[in-house]
């Protein structure tokens, strides 16, 4: 069990207001009228969902999303080093990604950054050091990031990725494997809902 708290952590994104959390459990499409600031919930059953990368029945989201404008900073967590880089170019996939390793009360943690502009991931290498607080990317644009409006998909992840790319999406018969080794954001985003 990972002592969450023994660690304090830098915010991802630095909201100027408070976001919308939104609601994407049925078929409303991705946003809100509300605000361009918004949450995405983790453990969320999504209806979302509708291009061929999930006509395996995957909908249960297991990361957060954090909405804002294209090119809004993405900050590390915490301390960490590049693990991956890459890019995810199916329609509905995370487009440009980058995985940080980070070590949280003696345990291996790993964090994925999706939905990313080209940009911003240009020159990341694998190996890099990585201070909390520092830009590790920005939000893409719909012609980069998957085909998603502007944000950041975060996710936490025990198991250690073997490339670029993480399920962020489950099936939901494999719901409870996936929340044991993918981990609420919430213990490093802090309380967003």
């Amino acid at each position: 069990m990972v002592h969450w708290e023994s660690k304090s952590y830098s915010p991802v994104v630095n909201f100027p207001e408070p976001p919308t959390v939104l609601d994407l459990s049925g078929s409303t499409p991705y946003g809100s009228p509300d605000s361009i600031w918004t949450v995405g919930r983790y453990d969320e059953i999504r209806g979302i969902y509708t291009t061929d990368l999930f006509s395996d029945g995957r909908t249960v989201h297991v990361g957060i999303d954090l909405g804002g404008p294209v090119g809004t900073p993405v900050h590390a967590f915490m301390d960490g080093v590049i693990h991956a880089v890459g890019y995810n170019a199916a329609e509905g996939d995370y487009g440009h990604t980058v995985i940080m390793y980070h070590q949280i009360d003696g345990t291996d943690v790993w964090s994925l950054f999706g939905h990313l502009d080209k940009a911003s991931t240009i020159g990341v290498e694998k190996g890099t050091k990585i201070r909390a607080g520092e830009v590790i990317g920005r939000f893409g644009d719909e012609s980069e990031n998957g085909g998603w409006p502007p944000h950041v998909h975060v996710q936490l992840s025990l198991i250690e990725p073997e490339n670029h790319d993480l399920p962020g999406v489950v099936h939901p018969d494999e719901r409870d494997w996936a929340l044991s080794v993918f981990p609420d954001p919430r213990h490093v985003l802090g309380f967003l809902y």
